[in-house]
């Protein structure tokens, strides 16, 4: 199963650098050697069991965007499940940048009106007052959105930066939507955690580290996590950038990542291979509970979620 995602947007604006973060694992400091995309560039991402994330990344110069806009119109934009279009939060042509979105959402009205649109401000790390100018922003992409009528499905905006958790955050929301049992996933992710008296558990995609689903959060959490809620809003996206980093660490000394396990004084953590395509993270807070039991936990849970994913 193919889900065909485009990636458009001025150029220089940040599309390719994102698209190298998340996808081929390559460091924020590495993304500044990449050069302008020309014209469009295809991968073909397996991403779950038999799901294929063909992403289209569209150079963003004038001539291209003109030209997917005209003559390339049905080529571009026919089955397109995701329309992830990237604005440069500094850029000094946001009218041109906005009559080009304006354009591509009538092209998916036309040829793809389910699709799911994400509208990012990118390069977040450039502005001082972070909050106000994204809350401006959206309130602007979002009244240009409304514009367009009710053709299109959904629009999300996202702010984004490639040097913190925003763009974990951002493409684990895209992913999710092209997941087709998220919710099932999800559902059963929290029986684990029940079996597994953890406080949550996350299950994340093998490459990116992108999250695909989580348990549902206990009703009571538990009087030892307490000091950690003020990190709840960006725990998974913060998650999924640590362990990419720690992953980049481990390829430079030429060591293979497998597993990690944690023991501290407020909690434990194991973080495991689930099935050939994914890893999940087992947060437990109860000082009883040894990680050794998580482990095996999650030894006996494989084969349930290769069945759930279709591996069997």
């Amino acid at each position: 199963m193919k889900k065909k995602v485009l990636l458009m947007g001025a150029s220089g604006s940040g599309k390719t650098s994102m698209r190298s973060l998340i996808f081929s694992n390559n460091p924020a400091s590495l993304t500044a050697r990449l050069g302008a995309t020309i014209d469009v560039e295809q991968n073909h991402v397996r991403f779950l069991g038999d799901l294929i994330l063909n992403l289209w990344d569209c150079g963003g110069q004038d001539a291209f965007m003109d030209s997917y806009l005209t003559t390339q119109r049905s080529t571009i934009f026919q089955h397109v499940g995701v329309l992830i279009y990237v604005f440069d939060v500094e850029t000094n042509e946001m009218h041109k940048d906005l009559e080009y979105y304006r354009d591509c959402l009538d092209g998916l009205r036309q040829f793809s009106p389910e699709a799911a649109v994400f509208l990012l401000v990118h390069k977040m790390d450039l502005v001082r007052d972070k909050d106000a100018t994204y809350e401006r922003k959206k309130k602007e992409l979002q009244e240009q959105s409304e514009k367009q009528g009710q053709a299109i499905t959904s629009v999300t905006v996202f702010g984004t930066s490639i040097y913190d958790e925003s763009l974990y955050r951002a493409w684990s929301s895209i992913v999710h939507t092209l997941i087709p049992n998220a919710s099932v996933l999800s559902k059963h992710l929290t029986i684990f955690a029940e079996a597994c008296s953890a406080t949550e558990v996350i299950l994340f995609e093998r490459t990116t580290f992108l999250v695909i689903a989580t348990s549902s959060p206990p009703r009571s959490p538990p009087p030892e996590a307490a000091p950690f809620q003020e990190l709840e809003a960006t725990r998974y996206e913060r998650t999924s950038e640590l362990i990419k980093a720690f992953k980049h660490s481990c390829s430079r000394v030429r060591e293979e990542f497998h597993s990690l396990e944690m023991e501290l004084p407020e909690f434990s953590a194991v973080l495991d291979e689930m099935t050939k395509n994914t890893y999940v993270l087992i947060i437990v807070h109860d000082p009883t509970i040894e990680t050794a039991a998580l482990k095996l936990n999650i030894r006996m849970a494989r084969r349930k979620f290769e069945e759930l994913q279709g591996l069997t």
